[in-house]
């Protein structure tokens, strides 16, 4: 657990109660800090109470007491709307911040390594994270992937925290200066949140604050707006700036060309190695992660053979293009992490015939920007809020039918592609929409998936 002296004896309120807001106000209890923390579910506040977490109700508070509000950043303290607890807070003039900013406070001379984009950033936080640590570095990675940043174990100068990071962190995240920062891309996403895309734009620029030589910005330039943040970062000169590419040549960066990832940094172009050779990273957007990371760790000072070497052992990100079984010929591939068109766009591109299942809770823009994919579906099945919506979006360009529910939805992919009997066939999870309305979160429903797998799986082995 990380240490945090400088609450002590403190009024902190902490806004969110799942696992990082309960790993924060442990945290702070045990460096003495009075805590009030808070949930506006009631079973997360009975789970709180059984561990002993004390429960003010923020919305009655004093808020002349706290220093601090340590808010969940799902919770929205801007913007559309900011929660009544976060504007009571921001009345009396208390400091919003996150978990990952009081772990940047009580760790300030550790190496920080941040990631941040629309669409990849957990496949490259896992991948940069396991290359580090096949490396014999000291690491702990987290932030908005995996374990909370105040669970992670305090580290020397010489030890990495390899950090995930939303734009909502990113807002809320300002003592942190970046040794290596890397923004994937940006497309457009929880604009609501941001006031628009000005707003989110800026939010993710962020992860480049008061970078200078010798810590590194590495940025992809597949998408328009990040290479106008990379043409801003060049002008300005002070950072070391690292492009990087999985469409194509970039110069002085890493890059996919030609089957092939390249690696330019140095001044030279240098083979770093076949992207055949990382099956777990398939498409051009894992190409685009697979040089972030082999760049990011150079830049932590890993040898480049090394860190191929550690970048071919990496076996990929569960609910990311997860691939779960194959029964009759026919595969199996868990995209549950796809929560918006541009992610299932990706995912759509890698594969055919498409037996597709998507639908939840439809983000802003629906199935836009999916038609150029279209053409590898075969059928869709489609689920949740969005399904009657999806299905009249598709209507002439793909069938479509609208299950009940998940369960269903794999049942009948799988028979669709076994009546078919076309060659390498997919039943690709990936939803293009949010979870919520039928799962707490897209784990859950790629775990579900994969249980209607199973369960298909062993009624076709008997």
């Amino acid at each position: 657990m990380i240490s945090l002296p400088f609450m002590y004896s403190y009024v902190v309120a902490v806004l969110g109660l799942g696992r990082s807001g309960m790993a924060t106000a442990k945290a702070l209890m045990a460096n003495g800090a009075e805590v009030w923390a808070w949930d506006d579910d009631e079973d997360v506040r009975a789970r709180a109470r059984e561990q002993d977490i004390p429960l003010v109700d923020l919305h009655q508070a004093n808020w002349l007491e706290p220093v601090t509000l340590v808010i969940s950043p799902g919770i929205p303290h801007r913007f559309p709307e900011p929660h009544p607890v976060a504007k009571l807070a921001r009345e009396a003039g208390v400091e919003i911040i996150c978990d990952v900013e009081l772990l940047g406070r009580a760790q300030p001379d550790a190496r920080y390594v941040g990631i941040t984009g629309t669409n990849g950033k957990s496949t490259t936080t896992a991948a940069i994270g396991h290359v580090l640590e096949m490396a014999r570095r000291r690491v702990e990675t987290g932030g908005n992937l995996g374990r909370p940043v105040l669970e992670f174990e305090p580290m020397q100068p010489d030890g990495f925290y390899v950090l995930e990071l939303s734009s909502y962190q990113m807002e809320l995240t300002l003592s942190i200066t970046f040794d290596i920062a890397v923004l994937l891309n940006i497309t457009p996403d929880h604009l609501d949140r941001h006031g628009g895309l000005e707003g989110y734009v800026a939010a993710k620029r962020n992860i480049f604050r008061r970078q200078t030589s010798p810590r590194t910005a590495i940025i992809g330039i597949d998408d328009p707006i990040c290479r106008e943040i990379w043409e801003d970062l060049k002008r300005a000169g002070d950072q070391v700036i690292w492009p990087i590419s999985g469409e194509g040549r970039v110069e002085g960066g890493v890059y996919a060309e030609d089957g092939l990832l390249w690696d330019e940094t140095d001044g030279k172009r240098v083979a770093a190695l076949p992207l055949s050779e990382l099956p777990q990273l398939p498409g051009r957007h894992n190409w685009q992660n697979a040089a972030a990371a082999y760049a990011a760790a150079k830049a932590a000072g890993v040898d480049p053979a090394i860190a191929t070497a550690c970048l071919r052992s990496f076996p990929g990100l569960a609910h990311r293009q997860e691939k779960v079984t194959e029964i009759d010929g026919v595969t199996f591939v868990n995209d549950s992490k796809a929560t918006n068109a541009d992610a299932t766009a990706k995912a759509l591109a890698c594969y055919e015939p498409i037996y597709w299942i998507a639908g939840g809770r439809a983000k802003e823009g629906g199935l836009s920007g999916l038609e150029k994919s279209l053409g590898r579906v075969a059928r869709a099945f489609l689920i949740g809020e969005a399904a009657e919506p999806f299905a009249k979006a598709l209507e002439g360009r793909v069938d479509s039918e609208v299950c009940d529910d998940l369960d269903t939805a794999v049942r009948q992919a799988f028979a669709a592609a076994r009546r078919d009997g076309r060659e390498g066939a997919v039943v690709l999870l990936s939803p293009a929409c949010a979870s919520f309305d039928q799962f707490k979160n897209f784990e859950v429903r790629g775990e579900a998936f994969k249980a209607a797998v199973r369960a298909l799986a062993e009624k076709e082995t008997g």
